[in-house]
């Protein structure tokens, strides 16, 4: 495995998923505040849903990644390296918008309690906290701590999958803004 790609992969999907989910905060009112027919989110809604999922995981990456630090010390980080392979089928679905059911905790939905520039701003925060982690873990260290992601059965996951998971949750939600924004605009051509 060769760890210093993969951690460099997570940190391009990483920027590409938060740069796109950043541009949805500067489109128009009617687009931010559509309730789409399903009786969905708006996308105001679904960006604060995005933030409070990643504040959440940001948890458990922060300890997981403490807990890999000091794991480091006892355990054998190249025999970890040279024994691990990215399952990366395990975790596509989650990318993908209605792939599967998802039932998300109630304090992961959103409260409307947060401005547009409130959410825009901590979310610019949550990027830096992954990017520190993933620069703190640059030699492989967060293969050395796995914690249980029950969504989709995932089981243990790495710390790094968990940073590939916070990422693959915003571009799941990506596809229902634009689902949302279509909706919108064919409204407006009626």
């Amino acid at each position: 495995m060769d760890i210093f790609r993969f951690i460099q992969d997570i940190k391009t999907h990483l920027k590409l998923s938060f740069d796109e989910v950043d541009r949805w905060f500067d489109k128009d009112k009617r687009t931010l505040d559509h309730k789409p027919s399903n009786g969905g989110w708006t996308v105001q809604q679904i960006l604060e849903h995005i933030y409070l999922t990643n504040f959440y995981l940001l948890i458990l990456i922060e300890k997981g990644s403490k807990k890999a630090m000091r794991n480091h010390l006892e355990l054998d980080l190249d025999s970890e390296i040279k024994n691990y392979s990215f399952d990366h089928e395990k975790f596509e679905k989650v990318g993908k918008h209605g792939a599967f059911e998802w039932i998300r905790p109630e304090h992961m939905e959103p409260k409307g309690v947060l401005n547009l520039n409130e959410i825009r701003n901590l979310m610019a925060q949550q990027y830096h906290q992954c990017s520190d982690y993933l620069n703190l873990m640059k030699n492989g260290e967060g293969l050395l701590c796995k914690t249980t992601m029950t969504v989709n059965d995932l089981g243990k996951i790495n710390v790094y999958e968990y940073i590939y998971f916070l990422s693959l949750h915003s571009q799941r939600h990506l596809t229902q803004m634009k689902n949302n924004e279509s909706e919108t605009i064919k409204n407006l051509k009626k």
